[in-house]
């Protein structure tokens, strides 16, 4: 499965739009009939509105592409401008704290959407999701990188900070998620001890309390704080951690998160 808990269809982002009536005019257990208040987001515009956010187009070969002067595009160069002073001033504070706690720095990236772009992928389901389509999707290994993510990278390990993927692919994607991410100009180290997929048939022991080979209860959550808790306690100290979900970044064991825009699906 892509991510846990992802929803699928474009109800997904419509829902969002909806969300503030929650509480107000949405069912819930202490409310079982909902009082409709307003009428949600129609779907047709909603679309229309995250193709102008990415700038969509399609190239020759009809693949849907983001535009790199898309407002999406401003957005993630903004986020990455502050969390490259944040890796700047904590890769200099590090080499003084370092010697002093052995611990070295390290960012954490998520790779769906925050190193790796599917938009296409989104586009040509019209944002519905099916594991067998996204399987062969990710094992295809053609996905762009997202903009300015590589450089971020690079720019990181210029300061001496490690990179670490952290995914809720499975581990049977590993060698297409590896793979995709090399082709998208990640120069960094994608061995099994630096990117991090789900693997339920034989979990690491540091998952154990959600987590055995008879039986994988981890939520999104679960599963990356334990993961980032793991990274820190063979010597890292995680200085950010990037994410395109609230979920990616939950859960504490990083000194700072960094949401990155991402309107076209949800994961709790």
């Amino acid at each position: 499965m892509r991510k846990s808990l992802r929803v699928a269809g474009i109800a997904t982002a419509c829902a969002v739009a909806g969300a503030a009536l929650y509480g107000t005019g949405a069912a819930t257990a202490d409310n079982a009939s909902a009082r409709h208040t307003a009428e949600p987001q129609n779907i047709g515009v909603l679309v229309g509105e995250i193709d102008d956010y990415y700038g969509a187009h399609q190239d020759a070969d009809g693949v849907w592409r983001s535009s790199p002067d898309s407002p999406y595009a401003k957005d993630l160069a903004r986020i990455q401008a502050k969390a490259k002073k944040d890796i700047r001033k904590a890769a200099a504070h590090g080499k003084e704290s370092g010697r002093k706690s052995g611990k070295k720095p390290a960012i954490v990236l998520d790779v769906d959407d925050t190193a790796l772009l599917s938009f296409d992928y989104e586009k040509t389901t019209n944002y519905t999701y099916n594991n067998t389509t996204w399987d062969a999707y990710v094992k295809a290994a053609k996905r762009p990188a997202v903009f300015g993510m590589p450089e971020l990278v690079s720019y990181a390990k210029g300061k001496g900070v490690e990179v670490f993927f952290l995914t809720g692919l499975s581990e049977s994607q590993r060698e297409g998620a590896v793979t995709n991410l090399a082709k998208a100009g990640y120069d960094t180290r994608l061995d099994t001890t630096h990117v991090f997929t789900k693997n339920k048939t034989d979990p690491p022991a540091y998952l154990n309390n959600c987590a055995t080979p008879a039986k994988w209860e981890c939520t999104t959550v679960q599963f990356k704080e334990g993961t980032r808790k793991h990274i820190e306690s063979t010597g890292y100290d995680i200085v950010g951690s990037f994410g395109d979900q609230v979920s990616d970044l939950a859960g504490g064991y990083a000194d700072k998160t960094y949401k990155l825009p991402n309107p076209t699906y949800f994961v709790g």
